[in-house]
């Protein structure tokens, strides 16, 4: 069983360049956590201010060990969210079958 998030954010008008560069040097400093399983963002083709997220950890704390990067903290918490309108977070579990 993985530990997956799924997080939509919607950027502030005009900051849409903004959090897609968050979104590059986020990307790669992700997928290279020990726990990651997989880690991948999108971009809607009606809203270019709106962005999904689909991240797999190999279980929860592999999550909380991903908020707690030196790198999360300074660019989603630091830095992405002052220009995001909304942004929200749900978490799953996978089922093994």
């Amino acid at each position: 069983m993985a530990f997956v998030v799924a997080a939509t954010w919607k950027a502030k008008p005009g900051e849409e360049d903004t959090i897609l560069e968050v979104i590059k040097t986020m990307t790669p400093l992700s997928r290279a956590e020990p726990k990651n399983l997989y880690y991948q963002a999108q971009r809607s083709p009606q809203d270019p201010t709106t962005f999904f997220l689909y991240e797999q950890y190999e279980d929860e704390q592999g999550y909380e060990d991903h908020k707690n990067t030196e790198h999360f903290q300074k660019h989603v918490f630091g830095h992405a969210i002052e220009y995001l309108a909304e942004r929200q977070v749900t978490t799953y579990e996978t089922i093994d079958a």
